[in-house]
Protein backbone atom coordinates (compact mmCIF):
# COMPACT_ATOMS: atom_id res chain seq x y z
CA UNK A 1 0.00 0.00 0.00
CA UNK A 2 1.27 3.40 -0.69
CA UNK A 3 2.01 5.58 2.21
CA UNK A 4 0.30 8.82 1.80
CA UNK A 5 2.44 12.11 1.66
CA UNK A 6 2.00 14.68 4.03
CA UNK A 7 3.08 18.07 4.49
CA UNK A 8 5.33 18.81 7.35
CA UNK A 9 4.76 21.83 9.84
CA UNK A 10 6.41 23.52 11.95
CA UNK A 11 4.86 25.82 14.60
CA UNK A 12 5.73 29.65 15.17
CA UNK A 13 5.51 29.43 19.29
CA UNK A 14 3.83 27.97 22.26
CA UNK A 15 0.80 29.94 22.46
CA UNK A 16 -2.77 28.24 24.54
CA UNK A 17 -4.78 27.82 21.48
CA UNK A 18 -1.51 25.81 19.40
CA UNK A 19 -0.47 23.90 22.55
CA UNK A 20 -4.18 22.60 23.16
CA UNK A 21 -5.99 22.94 19.95
CA UNK A 22 -4.71 23.17 16.87
CA UNK A 23 -1.24 21.04 17.15
CA UNK A 24 -3.17 18.10 18.33
CA UNK A 25 -5.71 18.42 15.93
CA UNK A 26 -3.41 18.92 12.81
CA UNK A 27 -1.16 15.32 14.35
CA UNK A 28 -4.59 13.36 13.61
CA UNK A 29 -4.85 14.91 9.94
CA UNK A 30 -4.22 12.61 7.21
CA UNK A 31 -1.94 14.70 5.15
CA UNK A 32 -0.64 17.12 8.00
CA UNK A 33 2.40 16.23 9.88
CA UNK A 34 3.97 18.26 13.24
CA UNK A 35 7.99 17.98 12.82
CA UNK A 36 8.92 20.80 15.11
CA UNK A 37 7.96 23.45 17.17
CA UNK A 38 9.68 26.31 18.49
CA UNK A 39 10.02 29.41 20.99
CA UNK A 40 11.79 31.69 22.22
CA UNK A 41 12.27 30.11 25.07
CA UNK A 42 13.85 26.72 23.96
CA UNK A 43 12.80 25.14 27.65
CA UNK A 44 9.16 25.91 26.42
CA UNK A 45 9.71 24.36 23.44
CA UNK A 46 11.26 21.38 23.98
CA UNK A 47 8.21 20.85 27.07
CA UNK A 48 5.48 21.12 24.09
CA UNK A 49 7.29 18.95 22.30
CA UNK A 50 7.86 16.51 24.46
CA UNK A 51 4.03 16.79 26.10
CA UNK A 52 2.54 16.39 22.17
CA UNK A 53 5.13 14.14 20.69
CA UNK A 54 6.66 16.47 18.41
CA UNK A 55 10.27 15.42 16.73
CA UNK A 56 12.36 18.65 17.09
CA UNK A 57 12.13 21.52 18.77
CA UNK A 58 13.41 25.21 18.87
CA UNK A 59 14.92 28.03 20.56
CA UNK A 60 14.00 30.63 17.94
CA UNK A 61 11.31 31.12 15.16
CA UNK A 62 14.48 31.62 12.86
CA UNK A 63 15.46 28.14 13.36
CA UNK A 64 12.42 26.83 11.90
CA UNK A 65 12.66 28.44 8.92
CA UNK A 66 16.03 27.43 8.43
CA UNK A 67 14.78 23.54 8.44
CA UNK A 68 14.89 22.05 4.91
CA UNK A 69 12.65 19.80 6.10
CA UNK A 70 9.26 22.17 7.82
CA UNK A 71 7.08 23.28 4.36
CA UNK A 72 4.88 24.51 6.00
CA UNK A 73 4.42 26.79 9.31
CA UNK A 74 1.90 27.51 11.65
CA UNK A 75 1.68 31.02 13.18
CA UNK A 76 -0.75 31.37 16.21
CA UNK A 77 1.72 34.06 17.97
CA UNK A 78 0.09 37.88 19.11
CA UNK A 79 -1.74 39.54 16.37
CA UNK A 80 1.28 42.14 16.03
CA UNK A 81 3.13 39.47 14.91
CA UNK A 82 1.02 37.72 12.20
CA UNK A 83 2.25 39.69 9.27
CA UNK A 84 5.74 40.42 9.91
CA UNK A 85 6.20 36.55 10.38
CA UNK A 86 4.07 35.47 7.53
CA UNK A 87 6.71 37.20 5.03
CA UNK A 88 9.64 35.90 6.87
CA UNK A 89 7.81 32.41 6.36
CA UNK A 90 7.41 33.46 2.63
CA UNK A 91 11.26 34.95 2.50
CA UNK A 92 12.01 31.01 3.46
CA UNK A 93 9.89 29.35 1.09
CA UNK A 94 7.48 28.19 3.85
CA UNK A 95 3.51 27.92 3.24
CA UNK A 96 1.84 29.75 5.91
CA UNK A 97 -1.50 29.13 7.95
CA UNK A 98 -1.23 32.13 10.09
CA UNK A 99 -4.49 32.64 13.04
CA UNK A 100 -7.18 34.90 12.67
CA UNK A 101 -6.99 37.99 12.46
CA UNK A 102 -4.33 37.80 9.50
CA UNK A 103 -3.23 41.40 10.68
CA UNK A 104 -3.68 44.17 13.01
CA UNK A 105 -5.45 46.59 9.84
CA UNK A 106 -6.18 46.35 6.64
CA UNK A 107 -2.83 48.38 5.73
CA UNK A 108 -1.13 45.74 6.98
CA UNK A 109 -3.25 43.07 5.65
CA UNK A 110 -2.60 44.93 2.07
CA UNK A 111 0.84 44.88 2.80
CA UNK A 112 0.97 40.68 3.34
CA UNK A 113 -1.13 40.04 -0.15
CA UNK A 114 1.64 42.45 -2.11
CA UNK A 115 4.52 40.73 -0.55
CA UNK A 116 2.48 37.67 -1.48
CA UNK A 117 2.56 38.21 -5.05
CA UNK A 118 6.22 37.92 -4.60
CA UNK A 119 6.11 34.37 -4.17
CA UNK A 120 3.23 32.85 -6.34
CA UNK A 121 4.37 29.36 -5.69
CA UNK A 122 3.56 29.85 -2.15
CA UNK A 123 0.25 30.23 0.05
CA UNK A 124 -0.89 31.68 3.09
CA UNK A 125 -4.14 31.48 4.78
CA UNK A 126 -6.19 33.18 7.30
CA UNK A 127 -7.04 30.38 9.84
CA UNK A 128 -10.68 30.99 10.12
CA UNK A 129 -11.36 27.09 10.77
CA UNK A 130 -15.14 27.68 11.46
CA UNK A 131 -15.91 27.33 7.60
CA UNK A 132 -14.67 24.19 7.08
CA UNK A 133 -17.17 22.51 9.61
CA UNK A 134 -19.63 20.31 8.73
CA UNK A 135 -22.52 22.78 10.00
CA UNK A 136 -21.22 25.90 8.44
CA UNK A 137 -21.18 23.40 5.11
CA UNK A 138 -24.61 22.26 5.63
CA UNK A 139 -25.72 25.94 6.49
CA UNK A 140 -24.38 27.34 2.85
CA UNK A 141 -25.82 24.40 1.15
CA UNK A 142 -29.05 24.78 2.50
CA UNK A 143 -28.89 28.36 1.68
CA UNK A 144 -28.02 27.85 -1.82
CA UNK A 145 -30.77 25.90 -2.39
CA UNK A 146 -33.24 28.31 -1.38
CA UNK A 147 -34.21 26.13 1.84
CA UNK A 148 -35.14 29.34 3.70
CA UNK A 149 -35.91 31.45 1.07
CA UNK A 150 -33.92 34.56 0.21
CA UNK A 151 -31.27 35.59 3.37
CA UNK A 152 -32.25 38.40 4.48
CA UNK A 153 -30.47 38.92 8.33
CA UNK A 154 -28.21 37.30 9.92
CA UNK A 155 -27.48 37.70 13.79
CA UNK A 156 -24.59 36.61 15.93
CA UNK A 157 -23.45 36.95 19.12
CA UNK A 158 -19.88 35.82 20.88
CA UNK A 159 -18.49 36.43 24.10
CA UNK A 160 -16.29 35.63 27.36
CA UNK A 161 -15.81 36.76 30.28
CA UNK A 162 -11.40 37.60 30.96
CA UNK A 163 -10.34 41.16 32.47
CA UNK A 164 -7.00 39.63 33.40
CA UNK A 165 -4.73 43.03 32.14
CA UNK A 166 -1.75 40.33 32.15
CA UNK A 167 -3.83 38.23 29.10
CA UNK A 168 -2.67 38.91 26.01
CA UNK A 169 -5.71 39.27 24.63
CA UNK A 170 -6.55 42.41 26.78
CA UNK A 171 -3.34 43.83 25.66
CA UNK A 172 -3.82 46.97 23.54
CA UNK A 173 -0.36 46.82 21.81
CA UNK A 174 -0.53 43.45 20.67
CA UNK A 175 -3.69 43.58 18.78
CA UNK A 176 -6.19 42.86 21.97
CA UNK A 177 -9.78 43.43 22.44
CA UNK A 178 -12.61 41.85 21.59
CA UNK A 179 -13.38 42.87 17.60
CA UNK A 180 -10.18 41.54 16.54
CA UNK A 181 -10.07 38.16 18.79
CA UNK A 182 -13.68 37.17 18.14
CA UNK A 183 -15.51 39.87 16.48
CA UNK A 184 -13.72 38.97 13.65
CA UNK A 185 -15.64 35.39 13.08
CA UNK A 186 -19.04 37.51 13.36
CA UNK A 187 -18.17 39.66 10.54
CA UNK A 188 -16.22 36.62 8.53
CA UNK A 189 -19.11 34.47 9.25
CA UNK A 190 -21.61 37.11 7.20
CA UNK A 191 -19.28 37.26 4.30
CA UNK A 192 -19.34 33.89 3.81
CA UNK A 193 -23.20 33.70 3.86
CA UNK A 194 -24.40 36.65 2.11
CA UNK A 195 -21.48 35.62 -0.15
CA UNK A 196 -20.73 39.65 -0.81
CA UNK A 197 -19.22 42.25 0.98
CA UNK A 198 -21.20 45.04 3.19
CA UNK A 199 -22.20 48.28 1.36
CA UNK A 200 -21.78 49.94 4.76
CA UNK A 201 -21.84 49.83 8.39
CA UNK A 202 -22.65 51.50 11.57
CA UNK A 203 -20.67 50.73 14.97
CA UNK A 204 -20.94 51.28 18.41
CA UNK A 205 -17.68 50.63 21.11
CA UNK A 206 -17.17 49.99 24.28
CA UNK A 207 -13.81 50.48 25.71
CA UNK A 208 -11.97 49.08 29.23
CA UNK A 209 -11.53 52.61 31.00
CA UNK A 210 -7.82 50.94 32.48
CA UNK A 211 -6.83 48.81 29.59
CA UNK A 212 -8.35 50.64 26.45
CA UNK A 213 -9.19 47.89 24.60
CA UNK A 214 -12.90 47.25 23.38
CA UNK A 215 -14.44 44.66 25.62
CA UNK A 216 -17.98 45.66 23.74
CA UNK A 217 -18.66 45.81 20.52
CA UNK A 218 -22.34 45.96 18.69
CA UNK A 219 -22.62 46.34 14.91
CA UNK A 220 -24.84 46.61 11.71
CA UNK A 221 -23.68 45.14 8.12
CA UNK A 222 -25.12 46.47 5.25
CA UNK A 223 -25.21 44.28 2.28
CA UNK A 224 -27.23 44.60 -0.79
CA UNK A 225 -29.37 41.50 -0.14
CA UNK A 226 -29.95 42.18 3.50
CA UNK A 227 -28.50 42.82 7.04
CA UNK A 228 -26.16 41.58 9.74
CA UNK A 229 -26.05 42.37 13.11
CA UNK A 230 -23.79 41.32 15.45
CA UNK A 231 -22.22 42.01 19.11
CA UNK A 232 -18.68 40.56 20.52
CA UNK A 233 -17.49 41.12 24.25
CA UNK A 234 -14.71 40.29 25.57
CA UNK A 235 -16.30 41.22 29.55
CA UNK A 236 -19.98 39.52 29.33
CA UNK A 237 -20.79 36.01 30.22
CA UNK A 238 -19.96 33.36 27.77
CA UNK A 239 -22.17 32.71 24.97
CA UNK A 240 -21.92 32.14 20.83
CA UNK A 241 -25.28 31.73 18.98
CA UNK A 242 -25.86 32.57 14.85
CA UNK A 243 -29.54 32.81 13.96
CA UNK A 244 -30.30 33.25 9.91
CA UNK A 245 -33.43 34.31 8.62
CA UNK A 246 -34.80 34.20 5.04
CA UNK A 247 -38.11 35.34 3.52
CA UNK A 248 -40.08 31.29 4.56
CA UNK A 249 -37.51 30.09 6.97
CA UNK A 250 -34.54 30.26 9.48
CA UNK A 251 -31.48 28.46 10.83
CA UNK A 252 -30.24 28.51 14.57
CA UNK A 253 -26.89 27.10 15.55
CA UNK A 254 -26.36 26.62 18.81
CA UNK A 255 -22.44 26.45 18.93
CA UNK A 256 -21.22 28.09 15.75
CA UNK A 257 -17.96 29.19 15.86
CA UNK A 258 -15.87 26.85 18.77
CA UNK A 259 -18.04 23.50 18.91
CA UNK A 260 -16.36 21.04 21.16
CA UNK A 261 -14.68 17.81 19.15
CA UNK A 262 -15.87 16.03 21.57
CA UNK A 263 -19.60 16.18 20.98
CA UNK A 264 -22.36 16.26 18.53
CA UNK A 265 -23.33 19.42 16.92
CA UNK A 266 -27.06 20.13 15.91
CA UNK A 267 -28.80 22.89 13.66
CA UNK A 268 -32.37 23.72 13.82
CA UNK A 269 -33.56 24.45 10.18
CA UNK A 270 -37.11 25.74 10.81
CA UNK A 271 -39.71 26.39 7.31
CA UNK A 272 -43.02 27.72 8.62
CA UNK A 273 -44.28 25.91 11.49
CA UNK A 274 -42.19 22.56 10.65
CA UNK A 275 -38.86 22.66 12.79
CA UNK A 276 -36.02 20.00 11.48
CA UNK A 277 -32.87 19.03 13.26
CA UNK A 278 -29.67 18.28 11.97
CA UNK A 279 -26.88 16.55 13.68
CA UNK A 280 -23.84 15.93 13.05
CA UNK A 281 -21.23 13.48 13.85
CA UNK A 282 -17.90 14.34 16.07
CA UNK A 283 -15.02 16.07 14.31
CA UNK A 284 -12.35 18.48 14.83
CA UNK A 285 -12.59 21.59 12.26
CA UNK A 286 -9.16 22.18 13.37
CA UNK A 287 -8.10 18.88 11.72
CA UNK A 288 -9.89 19.48 8.96
CA UNK A 289 -8.59 22.51 8.02
CA UNK A 290 -5.37 21.75 8.43
CA UNK A 291 -6.00 18.97 6.21
CA UNK A 292 -7.67 21.02 3.41
CA UNK A 293 -5.03 23.72 3.26
CA UNK A 294 -2.43 20.77 3.18
CA UNK A 295 -4.21 19.08 0.34
CA UNK A 296 -4.00 22.27 -1.27
CA UNK A 297 -0.34 22.49 -0.91
CA UNK A 298 0.07 18.78 -2.39
CA UNK A 299 -1.87 19.57 -5.16
CA UNK A 300 -1.02 22.94 -5.75
CA UNK A 301 -4.19 23.96 -5.76
CA UNK A 302 -5.54 27.34 -4.28
CA UNK A 303 -5.63 27.58 -0.84
CA UNK A 304 -9.29 26.60 0.41
CA UNK A 305 -10.10 30.55 1.75
CA UNK A 306 -8.24 33.29 -0.55
CA UNK A 307 -5.78 35.45 1.11
CA UNK A 308 -8.45 38.56 -0.35
CA UNK A 309 -10.87 36.98 1.93
CA UNK A 310 -8.61 38.21 4.72
CA UNK A 311 -7.74 41.45 3.36
CA UNK A 312 -11.30 41.98 2.82
CA UNK A 313 -12.30 41.26 6.79
CA UNK A 314 -9.73 43.55 8.07
CA UNK A 315 -11.26 46.25 6.23
CA UNK A 316 -14.71 45.84 7.43
CA UNK A 317 -13.13 45.80 11.12
CA UNK A 318 -11.48 48.68 10.35
CA UNK A 319 -14.56 51.12 9.44
CA UNK A 320 -16.59 49.97 11.87
CA UNK A 321 -13.71 51.18 14.66
CA UNK A 322 -14.24 54.48 12.32
CA UNK A 323 -17.90 54.65 12.58
CA UNK A 324 -17.78 54.65 16.41
CA UNK A 325 -15.53 57.40 16.10
CA UNK A 326 -17.19 59.03 14.11
CA UNK A 327 -20.57 58.37 15.27
CA UNK A 328 -22.13 57.60 11.91
CA UNK A 329 -22.78 55.20 9.26
CA UNK A 330 -19.26 54.71 7.35
CA UNK A 331 -19.25 53.35 3.58
CA UNK A 332 -16.92 50.40 2.24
Amino acid sequence: MNKIKKVSWGVLGTAKIGVEKVIPAMQKGKYSRISAVSSRNIEKAENVARQLGIPKAYGSYEKILEDPEIEAVYIPLPNHLHVEWAVRCLEMGKHVLCEKPISMNFRQAEHLKQEMEKFPDLKVMEAFMYRFHPQWQTVKKLLDEGKIGELKNMHSIFSYYNDDSKDIRNQLETGGGGLLDIGCYCISASRFLFESEPIRVCATIEYDPKMNIDRLVSTILEFEQGTSTFTCSTQITAHSRVEICGTNGKIEMETPFVPPPESKTKIKHQVGPRTKDIVFKKCNQYTIQGDLFSQSILNDSDAPTPIEDGVANMKVIDKIVESHKKGAWIKI
